[in-house]
């Protein structure tokens, strides 16, 4: 996490629950920032604006959120943000998988059963202020990414609910994190605003991921999530949070959408790359948090090809564009 403040199970697509080791991108201290955003006491969770879109994603039998849900919201259709050319041109660099063959590298999940018992959860320091209260129905070997972000994520069958840590780990009986944060994957439903996740923009992290059985089926029908080094102090919903002090208008808040432009050709790009291209023009990607510039995030999965994802890499981000979904709140 770039930010400072403040029953039988499936791992993510076919393994079975194992710890999982994953080289994480280490924090730019630019973007440090000495205190959390201010939060209302009577703070509630609001409902974000929605556009019609197609359907909804699909994991362990849940939908991932209603389609017209912000993430499964297309953008190619969308404006311009004002200012997207000078955004595009602060961000340098191409893009860049943060997942492979290696099943070390991705951000992993876990699907239990709705039987799978729930067990404390404690957050440390000030933590519990911007976390949805355990306990959670997270197994003892549920898979933590490794470095420093350590999320673990688990969705749970039968109430389609979503848990999220920040820099979880066992402790006793239950699970120590940073923060902590619950979705119901059947509502539209955002966190208070000015609330943290396990996310610094205070997102769901699962929605994000670029998942294998997605790619094979031949199409991903969400955004995806992606970090860049330096970002505003400031988010656009669905993201309620923002995890830096600058506020330079041109640096991207939490929450921005980006898509690939449409006049950039990707016929020649192998199966895997080239389904993740066309989401990226129709779906595009959303600021989650603070990282390597042009970074995206997928679950890990044997079956990935990393000369077929490589390609990608080729990937300027200088052919992405800045839509407008809404203004941003600081």
């Amino acid at each position: 996490m770039r930010r400072t403040a403040r029953g039988v199970a499936l791992v993510g697509t076919v393994s079975v629950v194992c710890a999982a080791a994953v080289a994480a991108v280490a924090a730019p201290s630019i973007n440090d920032i000495s205190g959390a955003a201010t939060v209302g006491a009577l703070a509630q969770r609001v409902t974000p604006p929605t556009k019609p879109s197609g359907g909804s994603p699909s994991i362990g039998g849940c939908s991932v959120f209603p389609p017209d849900n912000s993430w499964n919201t297309r953008v190619d259709s969308l404006p311009l943000r004002s200012g997207s050319a000078q955004t595009i041109a602060r961000l340098t660099g191409n893009l860049h998988p943060d997942f492979g063959e290696n099943p070390e590298y991705g951000i992993p999940y876990v699907v239990v059963p709705a039987s799978q018992q729930a067990v404390p959860i404690t957050f440390r320091d000030n933590g519990a202020e911007e976390s949805d209260p355990g306990p959670y129905p997270i197994p003892p070997d549920a898979p933590v990414e490794g470095g420093s972000d350590g999320h673990v994520l688990v969705l749970q069958q039968g109430s389609c609910r979503l848990f999220e840590l920040d820099e979880g780990a066992r402790s006793g009986t239950g699970w120590v994190a940073n923060w902590g944060a619950v979705f119901d994957l059947s509502s539209n439903a955002l966190r208070p605003l000015g609330w943290t996740s396990a996310d610094a923009a205070g997102l769901p992290i699962l929605p994000g991921l670029v998942r294998y059985d997605e790619v094979a089926a031949g199409r991903i029908d969400h955004a995806i999530r992606i970090t860049f080094a330096q970002t505003q102090r400031a988010y656009i919903l669905p993201a309620t949070h923002f995890a830096s002090s600058r506020t330079d208008p041109v640096l991207p808040p939490m929450g921005l959408r980006l898509r690939l432009r449409s006049d950039f050709d990707i016929s020649g790009l192998p199966p895997q790359a080239r389904v993740i291209a066309t989401a990226m023009k129709e779906y595009g990607v959303i600021v989650a948090d603070n990282g390597s510039n042009w970074f995206f995030q997928g679950a890990p999965s044997v079956s990935w090809n990393d000369d077929d994802l490589g390609t990608l890499k080729d990937i300027p981000g200088s052919v992405f564009e800045v839509v407008y979904t809404g203004d941003p709140h600081s």
